[in-house]
């Protein structure tokens, strides 16, 4: 046989193993690196988990309607949208009361003490009014009188220190830091001589001016020479202009301070334009000089702008660049401006005739319009809109203009314009209306005119000098058609509202009642008068005439809805005018309308004059019926992202959204606003609320209307109504619509019972000292509050949170005054549930009680009642307290040694916060990433750690103590030994599991071993899945309570782990569980029966994983030796082979066939019960010829010897096993290796036949392996005879001699082994086979007599045959 390496073994199968099934990727192999593509492969990552979007609770969905509701209103076209370049003039004349934009309130006769006056009039009077302040005046020479028209029997302010006549007057505010704070306003009386200021001081009362005080300033400037007219004043700057009206077109300020100065006097006036000077015209030789003079000036503030207007119609624009100077940028005259019309429309009678003479302009401010900044009204009741542009790249308002276009031009209404004949309850498509009158003479002759934003047009109309009355054309824009949402493509129509009106005299002068109108600061949604009407009071409008006050008021849609149903529609009825209402705003608006009405929004003027609401039965039902009836129904959305039959698809109705649009507007000028403002005083910062209490009760009465109406019609309401409700529908699509409608409209109610709280808790808040509360927060609440707005006080829950530790804060300064809390609480909840529950007042009253333990002694008894009654009431709103609440309770438990109770009532609130203990089942599903049931964990383990500082303080109190005398319990030795029951008696596995997990941080393990409960076993179980440390103390926990199977169980399980254990660890949790599995199991009951089985099956796992792993072991101190083994992956090979227990299969095909560990083979052979003779007999030949060639390497004088001894190592592992160890086939090997290898012809210095055999003088080292191991001798020597008789090499020849010798050296050594025993080679049978064996060999004639070794053995062999012939006998 060739003594070279042999080749590998082929891969052969093993058992268990799955030799045809493909491996995924490939295993690399033992001295290759994996490939690139297996790297890549491993290191591929896993996608990242979709977090999804988070709920939104009802009120929070009712908030985000109600903002949508605001920024729909904030959306409102503004002016230029409808203003386009052209011409308009379509309007709707209303023919019947109830339609009026506008209605008369009362009439305000003049004192006739006044008309006395007049009469005795030497030269000249006027008359005019302050309507900002409810007064008018009336100067009769140097005489001025006011009074308050609003006051049925006025009192008279005069004011006559001046001789000369006076000329004009007029009401302004005044520069600031000039005069006293009680001065707001500055009456400027210019006469003949003079230009005097005047300091008025009013005293406003619930109702308006009441009284008027004025105060002599000393400031006064020459005018002679002048005829002061259009003095006006600017709101932003105090600056005072005025012009010349008698020959001039020059712009004078008068200049005002509060002290002379060197250059400049306490008052004077300067000119800002250059006078015009000319030569006086001949007699004879010329015609008389014209007369142009300024007979208006307005003042536009927000682009600080100022405007004239002269008598012969032109228009000069001035812009203020700094405060104090005025520069003329634009001059436009009447001819100039009728050019620009004429390239929109051509010249008309009423536009560019001889009679056309501007009679009025009216600025338009930024705040309305970013372009158009000026109206010029004419004669003939043409408006003609213009706007100014500054020359920059960047258009700046406030830049200097420098050019004027014509943008616009609104005709007067045509001649036969009437009211609207549509009231289809189809929406009709807007076409531009023919009815525009560019030849219209309905408005001449217009005396007078005046346009108040957001576009309300006076227009005063005589028609000859004889009539005595004039005629008030009033309209405004109909925001249903100008601020609709349309089309982009469409174009949006500019219609108007317009009434006629009889006056009783001629106008005199008319003025703004009340704040001018504004729904925004910016042009869009500045004029939207739908989202004001509940918000802001109705625009008032003063029209002085020579007989009396005439007060008009602008009537909002639900006035006029309410006025249709009270007193009757037109020629279509009732009905017919709703459906003209829908058809021009829509179904939401004219359900929040509607709904309006029916909670009493509407109202009209009375028989007393005053405006009242109106609360006809009749009109209430109508306009709840309509709500009904209009509001549609919620309809499906298709286009949805969200697929299939949703809620979340649902649009909801239109009466939804009336309803949404009433609360929107009824809260807007609130709802995000904050609800605090500072304010400065004498002693310092003040916090004050932002809104009046007046204002916020009112909202809060219109919401309790609303929430009243609701509720009462909620059978008649789609989504109000109940499941009763859905037995109407007759589709699944149908239920999904009322279920969003449903969802929708319950959000709605839930918010409004929200604000009314929040207002309502706000209204408390403002009944104390703000300062005082406010110092009790902690200082980040402070500056939250302060920011605190009323959305988020009711929508957020960030701002109720707040809202709690407000009223915290309140309860415990009403505490700290000596207040009843109980009293305080129960108030607070009848006003404010959702601020202070019922739950808060049993809060407050545990709080107190604790508050009085403190105050009574922990140690007392009466302090001991007090701590266990507040926590007897903390107990009962375990589930409503806070973290804050139960952080503060723990706290003084603490303090007072009251461990039990805080222990206690931290889990009492921990249960309660998981009622459906959710937290239990996520960590029992191994507490995956992205689930909300993890949140639960989370806000458990709060009130936990409150346990643990409990725990902690404890145990220190009960370290610190002083040595007590044995059998006597300290008092904190008590209260540890309550505390620790609370602990240990607890059936709260989520905390006992914490707690467990708190142990073994503090490396205080022993103290689960002292634990007997079924917790710790599943806590143990359920963690050491994860954690080794866990898993080593759950078999220790269960050997400590005696249960080794378990332990061996544990043992096993951690053996065969995925954990980083080194093999050595492996093998020793293997031996102890080998030996824990061994105890003995007392009791023959079934149980004990079936209990031996399992452990039967347990060992024997354990066994065969433990013959596993010391294979592993054995190829892994193998392949630590190798130095074939280089490089990287050797340490990689290493590091696995010291690891986790690998499988038989790759062990043998990874590392022992492929290293030539055929000694390791043939074990892995062995526990894996292998049986294939031809691998195995290949194995054991590759095993020899390797150990014989190391040995001889090695230079070892014995190779055979090596051979012998790893023969008996492995028979003595694998147990003599027949299948890997077969002694027939390991002999006849070993003797066929021993004359392959070797000669014994030593004797007498005898050379070898083949000197390449080695000499070796142990004859029967064969054998010695053998009968070492106890092999069974019938076998060895059946095996010789075997080869004795077959004769074949290299058993043939001069070597038969040899099994001659064995064969003799066997029976030999079988009888002295056998004869300790008792019997002799075993059996008689066993005798007589060797009898004829020996008998045959022995006298075969090969043992010669050639020396005297062979005649030794010769004579051993007729001994031998004797003694088996003795035994036979």
């Amino acid at each position: 046989m060739s003594l070279a390496m042999p080749p590998a073994t082929p891969q052969r199968p093993t058992p268990g193993a799955f030799v045809n099934t493909p491996a995924p990727g490939g295993r690399p192999g033992l001295f290759r690196a994996p490939s690139t593509q297996q790297q890549q492969q491993l290191q591929r990552p896993a996608p990242a988990p979709v977090a999804s979007a988070p709920s939104l609770t009802p009120i929070e969905r009712a908030a985000r309607t109600v903002n949508r509701m605001l920024d729909k209103d904030a959306n409102f076209r503004d002016l230029e949208t409808y203003l386009g370049q052209g011409i308009s003039g379509e309007y709707d004349l209303a023919t019947t009361a109830p339609w009026h934009p506008f209605h008369k309130l009362r009439t305000h006769a003049i004192p006739e003490k006044i008309f006395e006056n007049i009469n005795m009039t030497q030269m000249a009077t006027s008359m005019g009014l302050f309507a900002e302040i409810n007064h008018a005046w009336v100067t009769i020479d140097n005489q001025l009188y006011l009074w308050d028209y609003t006051h049925p029997n006025p009192e008279m302010s005069g004011w006559g220190d001046s001789p000369h006549t006076i000329l004009s007057v007029n009401l302004v505010k005044p520069r600031a830091k000039v005069f006293r704070d009680i001065i707001s306003h500055l009456l400027v009386i210019a006469t003949t001589a003079e230009i005097l200021l005047i300091g008025i001081a009013c005293e406003r009362g619930p109702e308006g001016v009441h009284t008027l005080n004025m105060f002599q300033t000393n400031m006064s400037t020459p005018a002679r020479n002048l005829s002061v007219t259009s003095v006006v004043g600017s709101p932003k700057t105090g600056r005072i202009f005025f012009g010349d009206g008698r020959d001039s077109e020059d712009i004078y300020e008068l200049n005002y301070q509060q002290e002379e100065r060197w250059f400049a006097a306490k008052c004077s006036k300067t000119n800002h334009t250059k006078r015009s000077i000319s030569l006086p015209s001949l007699i004879g030789f010329g015609s008389t000089p014209s007369r142009t003079h300024v007979t208006q000036i307005v003042i536009d503030d927000t682009r600080n702008v100022l405007y004239s207007l002269s008598s012969n119609g032109t228009i000069r624009v001035f812009h203020m660049k700094t405060v104090s100077t005025l520069d003329c940028a634009i001059t436009l005259t009447q001819s100039q401006l009728m050019r620009m019309c004429s390239h929109i429309v051509r010249p008309t009678s009423i536009l560019g005739g001889r009679n056309t003479e501007i009679v009025r302009i009216d600025v338009i401010g930024a705040s309305e319009a970013s372009q158009a900044s000026l109206v010029a009204m004419t004669t003939t009741g043409c408006r003609i809109f213009l706007s100014t542009t500054s020359g920059g790249y960047f258009n700046d308002i406030t830049a200097a203009p420098s050019s004027i276009q014509v943008r616009h031009i609104r005709f007067p209404p045509a001649e036969n314009e009437s009211s609207s004949p549509s009231a289809s309850s189809q929406l009709q498509p807007y076409q531009r209306s023919t009815q525009v009158g560019v030849d219209s003479t309905s408005l001449i002759a217009t005396g007078g005119a005046r346009r108040y934003p957001p576009g309300s047009f006076f227009c005063f109309v005589r028609r000859s000098n004889e009539q005595q009355n004039q005629s008030l054309f009033i309209s405004v824009p109909n925001p249903g058609q100008t601020g609709a949402q349309l089309d982009q493509a469409q174009t949006p129509r500019y219609k108007e509202d317009a009434q006629l009106m009889q006056l009783n005299g001629i106008m005199q002068d008319m003025g703004l009642v009340n704040e001018p109108f504004s729904a925004s600061a910016k042009p869009q949604g500045f004029g939207n008068e739908l989202a004001v009407q509940f918000d802001k009071s109705p625009c008032e409008y003063a029209i002085m005439t020579s007989t009396g006050i005439d007060i008009v008021r602008r009537r909002r849609l639900v006035d006029i809805f309410a006025a249709i149903v009270k007193f009757g529609g037109g020629q279509d009825g009732v009905d017919g005018d709703v459906r003209k209402i829908l058809n021009q705003y829509g179904r939401a608006e004219t359900s929040a309308t509607a709904l309006a009405v029916a909670c009493g929004q509407g109202s009209d003027v009375g028989a007393d004059t005053r405006v009242a609401q109106i609360s006809d039965p009749e009109v209430l039902e109508y306009a709840r019926k309509a709500f009904i009836d209009v509001g549609g129904k919620a309809q499906l959305n298709e286009n949805a992202t969200v697929e299939g039959l949703n809620v979340d698809n649902v649009t909801a109705s239109p009466r939804h959204d009336g309803i949404a649009m009433y609360i929107s507007r009824l809260v807007r000028s609130i709802w995000k606003v904050p609800i605090v403002k500072e304010t400065r005083i004498a002693t310092g910062i003040q916090l004050v609320g932002t809104h009046p209490v007046k204002k916020l009760q009112e909202i809060q009465r219109a919401l309790l209307h609303l929430q009243e109406f609701l509720n009462a019609n909620k059978q008649s309401i789609d989504g109000l109504a109940g499941p009763e409700a859905l037995g109407s529908v007759t589709s699944r699509q149908d239920e999904i619509e009322l279920q969003g409608e449903h969802r929708a409209l319950t959000s709605l109610v839930q918010l409004i019972n929200s604000i009314i709280e929040g207002i309502a808790f706000v209204l408390v808040l403002f009944d104390e000292r703000l300062e005082d509360i406010l110092v009790l927060l902690p200082p980040d609440s402070q500056q939250k509050f302060r920011q605190l707005t009323y959305e988020g006080l009711v929508a957020v829950s960030a701002g109720k949170d707040l809202a709690k530790e407000l009223v915290k804060a309140i309860v415990n300064r009403n505490i700290q005054k000596g207040s009843n809390v109980e009293t305080i609480a129960e108030a607070l909840r009848r006003k404010c549930g959702n601020f202070c529950s019922s739950d808060d007042v049993i809060i407050f009253k545990a709080q107190e009680n604790l508050k009085r333990a403190t105050d009574s002694g922990a140690n007392s008894e009466k302090g001991r009642t007090l701590l266990n009654s507040s926590l007897q009431l903390f107990e009962q709103v375990a589930k409503s307290l806070s973290d804050e609440h139960l952080t503060a309770a723990v706290n003084s438990y603490v303090d007072l040694e009251f461990y039990a109770g805080a222990i206690k009532l931290a889990l009492a609130v921990a249960q309660q916060l998981d009622r459906g203990n959710k937290a239990l089942s996520w960590m029992k599903d191994e507490r995956p990433t992205q689930d909300a049931r993890g949140d639960y964990y989370r806000k458990r383990t709060f009130c936990y750690d409150l346990v643990f500082r409990v725990i902690d303080a404890v145990d220190q109190a009960y370290s610190r103590q002083p040595l007590v005398p044995d059998g006597i319990v300290s008092p904190i030795t008590r209260r540890r030994i309550e505390a620790y029951e609370q602990i240990n008696d607890s059936s709260d596995e989520v905390f006992q599991n914490y707690l467990y997990d708190w142990y073994l941080q503090r490396n205080q393990s022993d103290r689960l071993l002292e634990i007997q409960s079924p917790f710790v076993v599943d806590y143990l179980r359920r963690s050491s899945k994860t954690d080794i440390a866990h898993a080593d103390l759950l078999w220790r926990y269960y050997a400590h309570y005696n249960d080794f199977w378990s332990a061996a169980e544990v043992q096993y399980e951690l053996a065969d782990s995925d954990f980083a254990l080194l093999l050595d660890d492996r093998i020793g949790y293997l031996s102890r569980a080998k030996a824990n599995a061994s105890a003995r199991t007392t009791g023959f009951t079934e149980a004990s029966i079936r209990n031996r089985q399992s452990r039967l099956e347990l060992l024997r796992s354990i066994g065969d994983l433990l013959d596993v792993a010391n294979i592993q072991h054995d190829v892994l101190q193998q392949m630590r030796n190798d130095t074939r083994l280089v490089g990287s992956s050797r340490e990689t090979h290493l590091t696995k082979l010291d690891g986790k227990i690998m499988p038989l299969d790759d062990l043998y095909h990874q590392y022992t066939d492929q290293a030539g560990y055929y000694d390791l083979s043939l074990l892995i052979y062995h526990a894996s019960d292998y049986r294939s003779l031809p691998d195995i007999r290949s194995t054991w030949t590759n095993l020899v010829e390797q150990t014989h060639r190391r040995a001889v390497e090695s230079e070892q004088q014995s190779p055979w010897e090596m051979v012998a001894i790893e023969v008996e190592r492995i028979g003595q592992r694998v147990n003599l096993n027949e299948n890997v160890f077969p002694v027939n086939v390991l002999l006849q090997l070993l003797l066929q290796y021993d004359l392959n290898y070797y000669t014994h012809d030593t004797a007498n210095n005898r050379r070898p036949t083949n000197p390449e055999l080695l000499p070796c003088s142990n004859l029967t080292w064969p054998l010695e392996p053998f009968i070492k191991l106890n092999a069974p001798f019938e076998i060895m020597v059946a095996t010789l005879e075997a080869l004795w008789y077959a004769q074949e090499a290299p058993f043939n020849g001069r070597n038969r001699r040899l099994l001659v010798k064995w064969i003799i050296y066997l029976v030999e050594t079988w009888y002295k082994e056998s004869s300790r025993q008792g019997v002799p080679f075993g059996s008689e049978e066993n005798a007589i086979g060797l009898m004829d064996c020996l008998r045959t060999v022995v006298q075969s004639g090969e043992l010669g007599r050639e020396n005297a070794a062979e005649q030794g053995w010769a004579e051993r062999g007729r001994e031998a045959l004797e003694l088996v012939d003795s035994v036979t006998r």
